[in-house]
């Protein structure tokens, strides 16, 4: 399904569109990882500091007071949040760090939106004992204050980027200002399926782990593979994640759930795949938001993970071929899931997460009871409490 038709494109999205001063960084990056990725060595270790370190695998959790819910077909949950650091940017944050340690980087340097790849990266970086700078769109450190103390902590300077929107696009753009100006000694860790190639390749393989656990787990569960796997989609790197090991299988309906934010037609979004068109952004060829004249449209989205006018090339190339079912949900829908989640389950999902919960309203009523749906919970909600205070917990407290 994914396979390239030429170097560092999936169809006609990816590839490399850089400055000339980067193109030998990302060869060097793309030299290391080819002579790394079918090293059974390299593999062997990536999986004792998943195992050992992260705390994988990961449960996959009937959710049986979810499933009385909806009266319909059983539902799944991928535990991702119960990974050390609290969601799945660890997964690819540790693989990357054994790059970064091969090609003899001192330097490393992350962007994060809603905070969890950036203290996933300052985890590894600590641990590695080396230098770790984090950009962060303003507006997204007083959203996600939390996770900045977290990396502070863990011993990350934390670069606040007041230009543009102040999220993560712009703290896209200024990691990227930064690797060209030092990428002799400072390796990048893109922290979704987006960028110039091998990023998009290299965070799919780091991040397909979720996927060939879910693939398993379920078999030994149900004997089965699941009917629908659901995932929420900003860059998309929990989705691709768990999607790819299913590819092949037409019988899997993948389904990935975008930020509708105030509404798909309010202009107040983030539903790239439901309302972009096809441009250039952030080294790569993909489905970005943007006005008539090609400009990046400001994106919008309460939830700071999927507030990005892109998305990963391979999601472009899933979209146009139809093996992914995109769709969006909006805000108050997401946190009315976080809401039922956390009252009939006991786990509070990160809000990024609560996107493809909250399709269930959708998705449930077409099932059946026999069938199996898979929902991909990437991360926990602790990062989101003053959201969560404010939107759901004082909001029913006024209601009284």
């Amino acid at each position: 399904m994914t396979r390239f038709n030429k170097i560092g494109y999936f169809g006609e999205y990816g590839g490399q569109f850089i400055p000339e001063i980067l193109r030998p960084a990302l060869i060097e990056l793309e030299d290391a990882y080819n002579k790394l990725k079918d090293d059974p060595q390299f593999q062997q270790k990536f999986k004792e500091e998943l195992h050992d370190y992260a705390g994988r695998p990961t449960a996959l959790y009937f959710a049986e007071n979810l499933t009385k819910h909806f009266q319909k077909a059983k539902i799944y949950l991928k535990r991702e949040d119960l990974n050390h650091t609290g969601a799945h940017k660890i997964n690819n944050a540790i693989g990357q760090i054994l790059l970064a340690q091969y090609m003899n980087k001192k330097r490393i340097i992350a962007e994060t939106g809603a905070g969890q790849h950036g203290v996933a990266t300052a985890t590894v970086a600590a641990r590695a004992g080396l230098e770790c700078c984090i950009y962060m769109g303003a507006e997204d450190i007083e959203r996600q204050h939390p996770n900045v103390q977290r990396m502070r902590l863990l011993g990350a300077e934390v670069k606040p980027v007041h230009s543009g929107t102040a999220t993560l696009k712009d703290a896209t753009n200024e990691a990227m200002r930064d690797w060209l100006a030092n990428v002799k000694t400072t390796h990048y860790i893109i922290g979704s399926v987006v960028g110039p190639h091998p990023f998009p390749m290299i965070v799919r393989d780091f991040q397909k782990i979720i996927g060939e656990e879910t693939r398993a787990q379920i078999q030994k569960k149900e004997n089965h593979l699941p009917d629908y796997i659901l995932a929420c989609v900003g860059g998309g790197s929990n989705a691709i994640g768990i999607f790819h090991p299913f590819l092949e299988d037409a019988e899997v309906k993948l389904i990935g759930v975008e930020a509708a934010g105030l509404g798909i037609d309010s202009h107040q979004h983030a539903a790239t795949l439901g309302r972009g068109s096809c441009g250039i952004f952030h080294g790569m060829k993909t489905y970005i938001l943007q006005n008539a004249d090609g400009q990046i449209q400001l994106p919008y989205s309460l939830s700071a993970g999927l507030d990005y006018p892109g998305v990963g090339p391979e999601h472009s190339y899933l979209f146009n071929s139809k093996r992914v079912e995109y769709n969006s949900v909006t805000d108050q829908e997401a946190l009315n899931a976080v809401a039922l989640l956390s009252r009939i389950e006991g786990i509070i999902p990160a809000l990024e997460s609560a996107h493809a919960l909250a399709y269930l309203n959708y998705l449930m009523p077409k099932t059946q009871k026999e069938e199996i749906v898979i929902v991909n919970l990437s991360g926990r909600g602790d990062k989101d409490m003053d959201i969560y205070i404010t939107h759901i917990c004082e909001a029913e407290k006024n209601k009284q």
